[in-house]
């Protein structure tokens, strides 16, 4: 058996020994089991790809394997990865993992929670592993439909509206990346006898220009939508507000990147020329998500509306780097996706087990937190630090590099589009360093929170690990990004032929 095959049938299976379960602790320790051999799977990958890579080995997709699925329609469960979905999948791995401890004391329909969380994260390896376009959103979808209930039956304040909006905005874009692979599938072959869904067989076929024009737009603003690109963003704060913890964690460490990966994936590296023309345009939308975004944080109070905000920002950067097509800020997007999907599930994560003593998200209804609970303020100061982008962290690596690339293109308008996205670090340092002088310093302010307890072993467990990734990832970082960048060089040369 392939091994990218485990990364689905290991999550399928422990769903249904968590339907084995009786109780919630059976359920916890299930789910447990499963994403920790999940995560050891994840390890061994990403020690074999690097493996293969210093032997060597210069085939773009290594461990490929295809089997037909749907004949009449040249249907294929297509596998096979690169550098890059091999640090996408190593950055879910470690994102479930945690969201499982995170969530280890949810008592309400406790069974249900774990295997509705777990088919979300399932979808997404499926996701990061597919070859085949239709496989892949297949995946997608098994990705994005539970948002839906673990918002509507475990979140909290307005959550039927939150998880009606996000599931509608999210169909939408799916409509219109369905009708953009539809469109590459029929030119996937120009004689018309052998029609395609495979990625590697349609980046070797040159699609009309004029069909380019029309759905690259489909496929870069479906992807954009989960990607949380302006103006379609609104979805992406109320859904984060009113998930339950580890979903928010799953939410914006790993499914958002969807949308950065299909953009680049999919669109850019598939109608490169329509990408090139088109730019332009979609620079304007991803500058106003990153500094929209930043600017939306510093006005709020909640702290889930904060980060949430804060991930509009930073996901802008991904989309706004793929669209400055070349090599530096290529890696710089990828170097965003994992940055962001760490930091913000320890932010999120925190969050919760701020919530969870304080019963509030209310700023200024808190105070003086570093003497009552030192381990997760200085948690949360790190993940602070890492968010504004501090040497060190794995946000300055990701932000340098993308801005590095974008002031590598030639022009005034990119120049001027990236004067603006590079503003959006002093926006941050103001509001993180806002929330961390009011909620973690000064005095405390309510004299019943002397009776907290710090950070408990499965809390340390899951911020712990979390930790570890953002400063091995910013003190060690060339690994990772030689690693993108191996696999960057198939869409380098395609687009270097039409610029």
């Amino acid at each position: 058996m392939n091994i990218l095959t485990l990364f689905v049938i290991i999550p399928t299976l422990t769903v249904l020994g968590i339907l084995m379960t009786k109780d919630n602790k059976g359920a916890r320790v299930v789910s447990a089991i499963g994403m920790s051999i999940q995560l050891i799977l994840g390890a061994v990958l990403v020690f074999w790809y690097l493996g293969q890579r210093n032997a060597g080995v210069t085939d773009t997709f290594l461990l490929y394997e295809s089997h037909t699925w749907f004949e009449s329609l040249n249907i294929h469960y297509a596998i096979g990865v690169d550098g890059i979905a091999v640090a996408m999948i190593a950055l879910t791995c470690i994102i479930i993992f945690t969201g499982i401890f995170a969530s280890w004391e949810v008592e309400f329909l406790s069974r249900e929670f774990f295997i509705s969380l777990i088919i979300l994260a399932t979808g997404v390896f499926g996701f990061f592993i597919s070859l085949d376009l239709f496989t892949m959103f297949l995946f997608y979808e098994v990705a994005v439909i539970p948002m839906y209930l673990l918002i509507g039956i475990w979140g909290s304040g307005p959550k039927e509206y939150s998880a009606m909006k996000l599931t509608l905005m999210l169909m939408g874009g799916s409509a219109l990346i369905l009708v953009g692979l539809l469109v590459l599938y029929f030119f996937s072959d120009p004689i018309g006898t052998n029609y395609t869904f495979n990625i590697i067989e349609i980046a070797k076929v040159q699609i009309p220009i004029e069909v380019q024009r029309i759905f690259f737009p489909m496929l870069f603003v479906g992807f954009g939508v989960l990607g949380a690109l302006f103006p379609f963003h609104t979805w992406s704060p109320d859904g984060h507000a009113s998930a339950p913890t580890a979903v928010s964690m799953l939410h914006a460490g790993v499914l958002m990147k969807l949308g950065g990966y299909g953009a680049f994936r999919v669109a850019v590296y598939l109608m490169p020329e329509a990408a090139h023309e088109q730019a332009w345009f979609f620079l304007i939308l991803t500058t106003a998500s990153v500094v929209y975004g930043a600017f939306g944080a510093i006005v709020q109070k909640d702290l889930k509306y904060i980060n949430a905000y804060s991930s509009v920002s930073h996901c802008g950067l991904v989309l706004f780097a793929v669209l400055m097509m070349n090599e530096t800020a290529f890696n710089g997007a990828i170097l965003q996706m994992i940055s962001h999907g760490i930091m913000t599930a320890l932010f999120f994560a925190l969050i919760g087990m701020i919530y969870g003593r304080t019963h509030t998200r209310n700023v200024y209804e808190m105070g003086g937190l570093m003497k009552i609970i030192p381990v997760l303020s200085v948690s949360y100061v790190i993940a602070g630090l890492a968010s504004l982008g501090l040497p060190g962290f794995s946000g300055f690596v990701a932000e340098m590099t993308i801005f590095v690339g974008a002031f590598q293109n030639p022009g005034t308008f990119t120049t001027v589009c990236t004067i603006i996205a590079v503003s959006s670090i002093v926006i941050t340092a103001v509001y993180v360093l806002r929330v961390v002088g009011i909620l973690l310093l000064g005095p405390i302010k309510e004299h019943q929170y002397h009776g907290f307890g710090d950070a408990k072993w499965f809390e340390r467990l899951s911020t712990g690990v979390l930790i570890l990734a953002i400063a091995g990832v910013g003190i060690a970082p060339l690994w990772l990004s030689n690693m993108i960048t191996d696999s960057l060089q198939p869409l380098v040369e395609k687009i270097s032929g039409i610029l």
